[in-house]
């Protein structure tokens, strides 16, 4: 159903609003650019900082922008099940694809609480549900078993798995099955999660290079590691230099120098130091981008 480069896309702003005008001009630089669907509202685009309404603004103008031409699966987590019930359905109403929904931060469900949790967003609409698995955020963990169990829900579809552990790929391929949508949430090791049965990436990096990281993953759904492993040369810089400092600022200020936005984030997060700036104009000319 989802394959291949998916943004999470950053959210533009402008003076402390949300810049929607360059989030339409970002829409179609993407998918000029080969990217195969959008994730909004992710932690990537500032999901703790904005408002419910600028939430499920950025959503709708995201649907519109795209228009069909590539799916849309918007954000819609929360650790308030009540208020993702609002996101997922407002999602729905507005013509997104699926619904990423990550593991409930914070308030630390059981595995039980987590079933619950998901069961009652899947009850609560018709969309599709990616499952967004993130330990080092959320600080639980689904479990294979935990999703294996999610994965009988007919629209529970797939998972963002940012564990960073591979064999986390094999052991849902064998609770969830091989038909189960696995997508790496993490950009360094999307080749590995690919090899191992993955058909994608959720990826910050792709914010910066979209037509790269669109054409490694290309290579690796062909079976081409050999290809894929020179991009992954290509890119590896770029990965680890957008993650010195939280990603989203990397993936904006590297945005802002390629003239696609500006690199204004919201507080608690701040601009880059300067010397995650050089590491990450290095890591840019490494991939041919400056």
């Amino acid at each position: 159903m989802f394959k291949g480069s998916f943004p999470a896309l950053v959210t533009p702003f402008k003076n402390g609003e949300l810049d929607l005008e360059t989030l339409k001009k970002l829409i179609e630089w993407h998918i000029g650019e080969g990217t195969n669907g959008f994730v909004p509202v992710g932690t990537t685009g500032e999901s703790p900082t904005l408002t419910h309404e600028e939430h499920e603004t950025v959503i709708e103008e995201v649907v519109k922008a795209a228009a069909g031409r590539v799916p849309v699966i918007a954000g819609a987590g929360s650790n308030n099940t009540l208020e993702g019930i609002r996101f997922i359905q407002h999602a729905e109403k507005v013509g997104a694809d699926a619904a990423l929904v990550v593991t409930p931060y914070y308030n630390k469900p059981t595995q039980r609480g987590l079933i619950a949790h998901f069961t009652a967003l899947h009850d609560c609409c018709e969309l599709p549900i990616i499952i967004y698995n993130i330990p080092g955020r959320s600080v639980i963990d689904m479990t294979p078993e935990t999703m294996g169990e999610l994965a009988k829900l007919p629209r529970i579809v797939g998972v963002k798995d940012a564990t960073g552990d591979l064999a986390r790929v094999s052991q849902q391929r064998a609770t969830c099955g091989p038909d189960f949508c696995q997508m790496s949430g993490e950009d360094a090791t999307a080749l590995g999660f690919n090899a191992h049965g993955g058909v994608g990436c959720i990826s910050v990096t792709a914010n910066v290079a979209p037509k790269l990281c669109a054409e490694f993953q290309a290579a690796t759904l062909a079976g081409d590691y050999a290809k894929a492993l020179e991009y992954q040369d290509k890119l590896m810089p770029l990965h680890e230099a957008i993650f010195i400092e939280p990603g989203l600022v990397g993936a904006k200020y590297a945005m802002s120098k390629l003239g696609l936005c500006s690199d204004e984030v919201r507080l608690p997060l701040t601009g880059l130091s300067d010397s995650t700036k050089e590491a990450l104009d290095a890591a840019m000319a490494h991939a041919g981008l400056l």
